[in-house]
């Protein structure tokens, strides 16, 4: 066995974090197949596992509840072979998405499906004691505290305006809300809620709640890719842009199958680019910027050129980064998704470098709140 060394920078695992990385390799193959599972034989060969080691790993998994059998193949003249499955409600998450003028709140279930939710109106200018105080009654109301009984919490996903350092869960200068530069919000939630917090852009939870695992389909709608878990590139392969148009414009990247966030955890903040000089003032203190122009047209009722200058936006990140997909979400374009759809999708055609520009999707298959969920649930599946 190569256990390296420290002067070329590599080092091997210890027995306890190897064990955690092989139960959530194994788990994200479950979830990803679904309710009729895998055996034991395919789990190996998938993970290049003993058959051995995976009988003990999902003997553990069964063992605390998160796996179950899912029947049993049919016999090709031995025994048959019992397959198994990830149980969703062994677990849940919840995923809070704040905005600007509102909050929603989810409960899901280890297979990402909704099982509770709430909603109403929040004041994020109010200051940060007001919003936290709203956070963890919207976190207790859908974790059952109505005396439902609820599976245990892995954890809880808050989903925020940026700019926000995503690691330490400290909030940047927001634009517009001064007041919330360096609330480590992420420290106060989990000594409020005693659970574990992750705290993450808005845009961020937006294009977690898709995945690597959906391809564009006929027609532009998303559908699962091969084996649910990864597009034409194969598992954990794909790149989406997240386009979310609210009370505020910004963009989520998904790059080679993960979440890109960029050094500083700046990535993303699509709407500040200047799309005319010298034009408009935006709240950011720039001129020009998309957010003012896309907002401008959405507030005089003008929704073909709102789309028509998300459409330049999305075309220019289009040819920085050679995306697969563009998908577009928030209360704007919910509110009219052919609209923004054959807008974006007609100057992105118009604009293409290469053949077959991508696909424009609208709105986007899962909300920002389910993938402030997901961001809780990645660790148990090994993601980031």
């Amino acid at each position: 066995m190569n256990r390296g060394n420290a002067e070329d920078g590599r080092g091997g695992a210890n027995l306890p974090a190897l064990r955690g990385h092989n139960e959530a390799l194994l788990l994200d193959l479950l979830r990803a197949a679904g309710p009729p599972g895998l055996g034991r034989a395919e789990l190996a060969a998938r993970t290049g596992l003993t058959p051995q080691a995976v009988s003990k790993i999902t003997a553990r998994l069964a063992a605390e509840g998160l796996v179950a059998e899912a029947g049993r193949d049919a016999s090709t003249g031995g025994k048959p072979r019992t397959r198994l499955r990830l149980v969703p409600g062994a677990r849940h998450a919840v995923g809070v998405h704040l905005d600007r003028d509102g909050l929603r709140a989810v409960r899901v279930d280890l297979a990402g499906g909704v099982v509770a939710q709430c909603s109403g109106p929040l004041d994020f200018g109010a200051g940060p004691e007001t919003v936290v105080d709203a956070v963890v009654r919207a976190v207790v109301r859908v974790s059952g505290g109505d005396g439902e009984e609820a599976p245990p919490l892995l954890g809880v996903g808050v989903a925020a305006p940026g700019p926000l350092d995503w690691r330490s869960g400290v909030l940047g200068r927001v634009t517009g809300f001064p007041e919330w530069e360096g609330f480590p919000l992420r420290e106060v939630l989990a000594g409020r809620l005693g659970a574990a917090v992750v705290v993450d852009k808005d845009t961020n939870a937006g294009v977690a709640a898709v995945g690597p695992g959906l391809s564009a389909g006929p027609g532009g709608a998303d559908r699962p890719g091969p084996g649910g878990t990864g597009g034409p590139g194969g598992p954990g392969s794909g790149s989406s842009v997240y386009l979310h148009v609210g009370t505020g414009l910004g963009a989520g990247l998904r790059l080679d199958g993960a979440v890109y966030r960029g050094a500083r955890s700046g990535a993303g903040e699509f709407g500040h680019q200047v799309l005319r000089l010298d034009g408009p003032p935006c709240r950011c203190g720039g001129r020009g910027c998309l957010e003012v122009l896309c907002l401008d047209a959405v507030a005089r009722g003008d929704l073909a050129e709102a789309a028509r200058v998300l459409g330049e936006g999305a075309a220019n990140l289009v040819a920085l980064l050679d995306v697969d997909r563009v998908l577009l979400g928030g209360r704007v374009v919910a509110a009219a998704p052919e609209v923004f759809v054959e807008g974006v999708r007609g100057v992105l055609a118009a604009r293409a470098l290469t053949p077959g520009p991508p696909p424009v999707v609208a709105p986007a298959p899962a909300g920002v709140a389910e993938g402030a969920a997901e961001l809780a649930l990645a660790p148990l599946f090994g993601h980031g």
